[in-house]
């Protein structure tokens, strides 16, 4: 059967009726989780189960956002909490050895609990870069101001996520950490130069290009493309995601039903398919949209089917590691 390059969220911690027929005729890529779903680890290990059951695939992508911090859908008391990425940072000013290994020790035991549940994908690392002013949506979120070590902070949790089983998602390409707005709610512009932003905004992305999976900004860049936002954005997509950037991974949109995009979700499905992004990413529960979603989006074929494959392809069995000996080296050096 034809998947569609589309990614749904569903509605609570099992799968309606309507929801299970919806989606066995679509076939949808994968799903996304969030705190709605996720009651108790027996409940997400019986949705994610389910979720495969129902599209007939076993390595389906079942995604979830588990950044850390503020970003984290698996939360206290089933699931433990864990830092903001800006813990990190703030110990590789003064460590940045320590701090690689602690990132990559997080990321590990994060990626333990998700693959336990049946979870693949965690939408991290996000390896924005903020600069003073800008809207605190991103904030702590970052690893820091300093695009290496973001490049290098996010390399080890890439690297921690891959050895424990879960495909990390590069975010939010190319760049959302200048934005003086929340995307959620209405649409950033930045008028920085093409020249400041290579330097600076997507230095951790070609960096980190070799990730398997990366999710679109949606942001305007006025010195690139100043009528449209990255994720609708051929230009963007054509000259920097692909080009200077060099990211050949799976793209997939932020949520469609953010507020930056203009339009009905038809309309930014096919926007955004036809400026280059592979895959669709539609969050909420609401079901009247995920029928009109699917009705714009494509099957997945060519490149994107490609792309796809390859990034199922690099997903490995977890390696053994020590978890509680990690979780107390983690939990004693960021005072847990």
């Amino acid at each position: 059967m034809s998947v569609r390059a589309v990614i749904f969220g569903c509605d609570g911690h099992e799968l309606t009726a309507d929801e299970v027929a919806f989606f066995r005729a679509v076939q949808p890529w994968g799903f996304i989780l969030f705190g709605r779903n996720c009651g108790s680890p027996e409940q997400v290990r019986r949705l994610t189960s389910s979720m495969r059951e129902l599209l007939g695939r076993q390595d389906a992508p079942i995604l979830v956002d588990q950044e850390g911090g503020r970003v984290q859908r698996l939360r206290a008391p089933n699931w433990k909490a864990r830092p903001a990425a800006a813990a990190f940072g703030a110990i590789s000013r003064q460590n940045p050895r320590a701090a690689r290994d602690l990132a990559y020790d997080n990321a590990r035991l994060m990626a333990a609990e998700l693959c336990d549940l049946g979870i693949n994908v965690d939408c991290t690392p996000c390896v924005d870069v903020p600069v003073e002013g800008a809207h605190n949506i991103i904030g702590d979120r970052a690893f820091g101001n300093d695009p290496w070590v973001v490049a290098s902070l996010g390399q080890a949790v890439i690297d921690g996520m891959m050895d424990s089983g879960v495909l990390p998602v590069i975010k939010h390409l190319p760049g959302h950490g200048r934005a003086r707005a929340d995307s959620h709610m209405e649409l950033p512009v930045v008028d920085t130069s093409r020249e400041e932003l290579e330097r600076t905004d997507f230095t951790p992305f070609r960096a980190l290009a070799r990730a398997p999976l990366g999710m679109t900004a949606h942001v305007v860049y006025s010195a690139i493309d100043p009528t449209a936002p990255a994720t609708t954005s051929k230009k963007v997509i054509d000259e920097v995601v692909r080009g200077f950037i060099g990211f050949d991974g799976l793209l997939m949109t932020d949520d469609l039903t953010m507020r930056a995009l203009k339009g009905s979700l038809a309309e930014r499905t096919k926007a955004s398919i036809a400026a280059g992004c592979d895959m669709i990413l539609h969050c909420t529960r609401n079901m009247d949209e995920m029928r009109e979603i699917a009705d714009a989006a494509p099957v997945l074929s060519g490149k994107a089917l490609e792309r796809a494959h390859r990034a199922l392809a690099v997903l490995s069995r977890p390696k053994p590691f020590d978890i509680a000996a990690t979780t107390a080296r983690v939990d004693g050096a960021l005072g847990a």
